[in-house]
This record gives C-alpha cells, sequence and structure tokens, in this order.
C-alpha cells in the first residue's frame, strides 16, 4: 500500500521522499526512500521512541550517492503499535530484512543510531549475505558503558507523557551547545503507547545483556565504522573504545557533539560516514 508521505520536515524540502506502508507479521511498517534506486543501497535505523525523521537532515547529504531507505520500526513513528507482537531486538531486524527484501535490495551498508544499531548487528547476524557492512553513531557497547539519569524513574510518571516530561526525555539526546530539539522528534514519542515506550527500552536492555555489542561484531568480521559523539549524556563516550577489539574497526570521535550528532551537526556526522561507504559500499549490476 502506497501513502503520501506528507511531511515538509523530510528531506529538507528537497526532493519529494517515496514512502510506503508494508504489510509485516500483521502489521503496517512505514518504509521511505531518497534518491537514485540504481546506487548502493544505504538503510539507516533510529533508536528508541524516535522515527526515520531522526535522518531527515542527514537525508541530503547522503543521497548523492546512495538509495537511501528508512523504516519505522513497529511501535515507532508511522508504523504499527500492536500490544500483542514482539518488540525484541531479533525481530525488529528480521522485519527490516523483510522490508529490504520487498524492496528487491541484495546488499546493503547499515548504520544505527543508539539501539538501532543494535537492530542493525542484529539484522547483520541473521543476514551476513545482505548486510555488507555496518556503522554505528553513539550505541554503547555494553550495559556497563549507560550512564543512569539523574531521576529513579525510568520513565514519565504518565501517558502521554506532558510536554515538560518530554523535553526532560529528550534534553539528555543532545550536547551542542543553543540546539533546539525540533518539535518533531517529541511528536514521535508522544505517538508511542506506553506499551511500546517501555517494551522496546527494555528489549535493548534484554539484547545487551545477553552479549557485549563488540563480542558479537568480533564473530561477524564486517566492515566497521563507530561514530561517537564525544559529549554523550546517555553512554560514555570513552566506551567507544571498547569496539577496537573489532577487527578492522574505524573510530571517529565528534568533539562538541553528544549523542545525536545526525541532527546536531549533520555534516560532520555525514563526513566519515561517505567515506566509509565510498570503500564498502556494494553497487548495483
Amino acid at each position: 500500500m502506497n501513502v503520501s508521505d506528507g511531511d515538509p520536515y523530510v528531506n529538507g524540502g528537497a526532493e519529494a521522499t517515496e514512502s510506503s506502508t508494508l504489510l509485516l507479521d500483521d502489521s503496517g511498517i512505514y518504509v521511505c526512500q531518497d534518491g537514485p534506486r540504481d546506487a548502493p543501497a544505504l538503510l539507516l535505523i533510529h533508536g528508541s521512541a524516535s522515527s526515520t525523521r531522526s535522518w531527515n537532515p542527514m537525508v541530503p547529504l547522503l543521497t548523492g550517492s546512495h538509495r537511501v531507505i528508512r523504516i519505522d520500526l513497529l511501535g515507532h513513528g508511522r508504523s504499527a503499535k500492536p500490544a500483542d507482537r514482539s518488540y525484541a531486538i531479533p525481530d525488529q531486524a528480521r522485519r527490516a530484512g523483510v522490508a529490504l527484501d520487498r524492496l528487491g535490495v541484495e546488499h546493503a551498508v547499515v548504520v544505527g543510531h543508539s539501539s538501532g544499531g543494535a537492530v542493525a548487528i542484529a539484522l547483520a547476524e541473521q543476514r551476513p549475505d545482505l548486510v555488507t557492512a555496518l556503522v554505528l553513531v553513539n550505541t554503547g557497547p555494553s550495559l556497563d558503558a549507560f550512564i543512569a539519569p539523574e531521576s529513579a524513574a525510568t520513565g514519565p510518571s504518565q501517558w502521554p507523557p506532558t510536554d515538560e516530561q518530554l523535553r526532560r526525555i529528550a534534553s539528555t539526546g543532545f550536547s551542542r551547545a543553543g540546539y533546539q530539539i525540533p518539535e518533531e522528534l517529541l511528536d514521535d514519542v508522544r505517538r508511542m503507547t506506553h506499551h511500546t515506550f517501555t517494551t522496546t527500552m527494555r528489549a535493548t536492555r534484554a539484547y545487551l545483556e545477553q552479549r557485549a555489542l563488540p563480542d558479537r561484531l568480533t564473530v561477524l568480521g564486517k566492515p566497521l565504522l563507530v561514530i561517537f559523539g564525544e559529549d554523550d549524556r546517555r553512554w560514555r563516550s570513552t566506551s567507544a573504545s571498547d569496539y577496537r577489539a573489532v577487527p578492522g574497526a574505524k573510530i571517529e570521535f565528534l568533539p562538541g557533539l553528544g549523542h545525536s550528532p545526525l541532527l546536531e551537526d549533520p555534516p560532520r556526522a555525514a563526513t566519515p560516514l561517505l567515506a566509509f561507504t565510498a570503500i564498502h559500499a556494494v553497487r548495483v549490476d
């Protein structure tokens, strides 16, 4: 089923995004594409309580050389939010793989932001034929790297959250001085149900408890780029060095940026990403 995106925030007002809703596991999964369809595929996976819109500022910087594909994971954004489906990281990854199959994509560099990095790794574990390389943006390597919030509460005390609660939740996602959190990103949290919000958070924790990400990546043997804003307030930025245990891993620290460099300074985040994909992206025959 094709739908109109109807979002003026998409692609910064540039070329229109092609969007559709795919029926997977009897639930609608929102997918959007930008850039030439015959260019190397780049799959962008958002983090918890976010959506495809978190990548909007980056997309125009990537479409000159890539077919950029984004999905709203189940429970997020414009995808369905059922109460009776699994939100485990491997299941989210499996749906992403099926979405790429439906789009006719045979190879892709997969980029994940925050917990989206865990989904990217799980996809590579399931579909090593599909994933040619991985990019993790401010993805904590283990639970030891997590910075506990000042408040003991793990989430809002009511649902839907108040504007004040939303801004408090979102504030640790950004560190650049003067950065204004886009209202669209707060809307992404408002659109979630309490069930999907809490369940997806627990799913990420469970995946990290099972095995640290560098250990998973070492077994995979995929080319790896780690981009980390040095002023991250959710994951200790020094923990990015844990990824050096992965043979050949490349790590790029971005001073002055926090947990969301893709939003805080898209050009700086895109520069190492494009240099990496220029080497590892697979061109369509």
